[in-house]
């Protein structure tokens, strides 16, 4: 076979969508894992879905998820233009419709609007638009002399009406379709503008693309899709259709979800290579049960046969889980860089940040969760006294005070306030009172804190707020017991 060829071709409407991602990746992973290109083609023929700066957000998505083409808008690799507006202005898309009518494989259709909307139909309770064929019975002189007098018109593919048109996909297998369900699409437009189905077809063919990576919403298309490359007597590539994105409700992953594109995962404190890694696995899975993969791993394990058929959840739960795994890991000065903004929005006194970084480092799983982590650091929180009482532990609220009002005077007269001298006070005092060491740590913490969940231990956290801090919290604690 020839060199793999893929392509992602998005239309610049916006952030780029989890399932375009997905299809962009797949089409990255299916090329590079047999040494192919990965070709970036912008459909932005659809004017009125174009959003301004669009274009930019998927070449900056590419470059960060690292999904990096290798031919494209900026990449000639000697089939371009790789911008359908620009092909557009070549005529391409005219030059092969006429091809077609040409061969009878499609004909000129010059019906007004009002006749076209008297042939909608109901069927299962929808209502739907099935062309009758009308100007396919048009003689060559009569359709050149309407051609001639500039009614306006569209050029539409001839599909049979008898027998079926089978294709093969990949993952779905052979997929046969009644031909008599295939409607005489619009290749182009009235605008001279082709069609997002025609357009696909002429492109791939053109720009050599050997597979084809898109959702499984254009099964439905393919018959058509075939029939073109028949009609054009071109070989017909490799389809590979990707199941469904769900949420966890099993509905259509959309945008009111609030994390229907990479740039919102961004935003909510991801990882790129996270997303990267997890989407991946959004209706595939490798052959043992490993879920942490690299891009480069990616790249020598994938295998688009092992593909679902089923709909793929997207389990936010999974990818914070996953989130989390890659902070445990990831180089401490890298997380620092990135941690470093959020600790500054809640932390504005003179704090050892690195210090309070590595704390969070192993307990967090998205970088916002810092903020509500140790934001008790700038501020006592307000707390309730009940928060000393730990049946674990054995404290109640009366042995915290006794333990808050003993310890003070030996925490006041304490020279050495780094963790490892604070811990052998602590325990030296354990050891006279006979008790467990959670017994007075579980108290002190609470005072410092005022959080039932802190990043670290009670001593840890005096080192890091200092003496006169410390002291002034549990001064403040003991007050708060007395009172209740």
């Amino acid at each position: 076979m020839s060199k793999i060829r893929t392509r992602y071709a998005p239309s610049p409407t916006g952030r780029m969508h989890v399932g375009n991602l997905r299809t962009a990746l797949y089409a990255y992973l299916i090329a590079k894992h047999e040494g192919g290109d990965f070709i970036l083609r912008i459909e932005d023929t659809d004017q009125e879905r174009y959003v301004e700066g669009a274009v930019e957000i998927i070449y900056r998505t590419l470059e960060k998820t690292g999904l990096l083409h290798d031919e494209g808008p900026d990449k000639d690799g000697g089939v371009g233009p790789y911008v359908q507006s620009e092909r557009q202005s070549k005529g391409i898309y005219l030059e092969y419709a006429k091809k077609l009518v040409e061969k009878g494989e499609a004909y000129y259709c010059f019906c007004d609007k009002e006749r076209l909307a008297s042939l909608t139909q109901t069927v299962a309770g929808k209502e739907i638009n099935i062309y009758d064929k009308h100007c396919l019975h048009l003689s060559r002189e009569e359709a050149e002399e309407k051609l001639a007098s500039g009614i306006p018109y569209v050029i539409r593919q001839k599909n049979p009406t008898e027998g079926t048109t089978t294709f093969h996909d990949e993952i779905y297998g052979d997929i046969s379709v009644d031909n008599a369900e295939l409607d005489d699409m619009i290749l182009i437009k009235s605008d001279g503008y082709p069609t997002y189905n025609f357009a696909n077809v002429v492109d791939d063919h053109l720009m050599g693309i050997t597979h084809v990576v898109r959702g499984n919403e254009y099964l439905s298309s393919s018959p058509k899709y075939n029939r073109l490359y028949d009609a054009f007597g071109w070989e017909v590539p490799i389809y590979v259709h990707c199941p469904l994105i769900t949420d966890e409700e099993h509905h259509k992953l959309s945008k009111r979800c609030g994390h229907s594109s990479y740039e919102d995962l961004i935003e909510q404190g991801f990882l790129s290579e996270v997303i990267v890694n997890f989407v991946a696995l959004l209706g595939w899975s490798p052959e043992d049960n490993e879920e942490i993969f690299s891009l480069e791993d990616l790249i020598k394990i994938f295998d688009y046969r092992h593909l679902s058929k089923s709909p793929a959840v997207f389990d936010y739960t999974k990818l914070k889980w996953m989130n989390g795994e890659y902070m445990k890991a990831m180089d401490f000065d890298k997380f620092y860089k990135m941690a470093e903004p959020y600790l500054k929005e809640v932390l504005t006194k003179d704090l050892e940040l690195k210090a309070i970084a590595q704390m969070v480092k192993t307990r967090i799983e998205i970088f916002p969760d810092i903020k509500e982590m140790v934001d008790f650091f700038e501020e006592l929180p307000s707390y309730e006294t009940s928060m000393y009482v730990h049946k674990k532990m054995k404290t109640t609220e009366e042995s915290s005070l006794e333990v808050l009002e003993e310890l003070l005077p030996v925490i006041e007269v304490q020279e050495s306030f780094d963790n490892d001298s604070l811990y052998q006070m602590l325990v030296s005092y354990v050891e006279k009172k006979g008790c467990k060491n959670g017994y007075a740590m579980w108290p002190i913490r609470t005072a410092v804190s005022g959080k039932q969940m802190t990043p670290a231990g009670a001593t840890e956290i005096m080192e890091i707020l200092g003496k006169e801090e410390s002291i002034k919290r549990i001064k403040k604690g003991i007050e708060l017991l007395k009172n209740a």
